[in-house]
């Protein structure tokens, strides 16, 4: 494949990840990019000066809370989305799991280990991490859990 400007590498892999178009939600002109001294690909992903992603080594996105609000604008970012009730986002945004008796609503394109954002009841992104369940199963199950948080913003009220 060549090296890919990082620009259209990061849209490519996020509009794969979220769907298509999904990548239009972010201002791909203003980003930029950091990259490792070892390897030379790109590592983190940052707008004004704050992080908005990492790329894995797998060839996955890592999200923050500040990438996954800046795609939750996209339509198809919403099926990679986890809604929890009000009681449990507190808890959430504070970096704990997600249960799956706390969901209130979800994306039909969760699969596990994939890169989800949580969502409060209002639609506000609380935090992001990997799906342990797939949506399919979601609304079956009402214990253990379904989201393995890695980060929140800490500051819901």
């Amino acid at each position: 494949m060549g090296m890919l400007d990082p620009r259209r590498r990061l849209a490519y892999t996020l509009d794969m990840l979220f769907g298509k178009g999904s990548s239009l939600a972010l201002p791909l002109d203003r980003l930029e990019f950091t990259f490792s001294k070892r390897t030379g690909k790109v590592k983190h992903v940052m707008l004004d000066g704050r992080l908005i992603c990492t790329f894995r080594s797998d060839g996955g996105v890592a999200l923050t809370v500040e990438g996954a609000r800046m795609l939750a604008k996209s339509d198809s970012f919403r099926e990679h989305c986890i809604a929890v009730s009000n009681d449990a986002a507190k808890y959430i945004a504070e970096g704990r799991s997600v249960f799956c008796k706390h969901i209130a609503w979800h994306g039909s394109s969760i699969d596990v280990g994939s890169e989800v954002a949580v969502l409060d009841e209002s639609g506000h992104v609380i935090a992001v991490g990997r799906a342990v369940v797939p949506s399919g199963l979601l609304k079956h199950l009402k214990e253990g859990v379904a989201v393995k948080v890695r980060g929140g913003d800490g500051t819901y009220r």
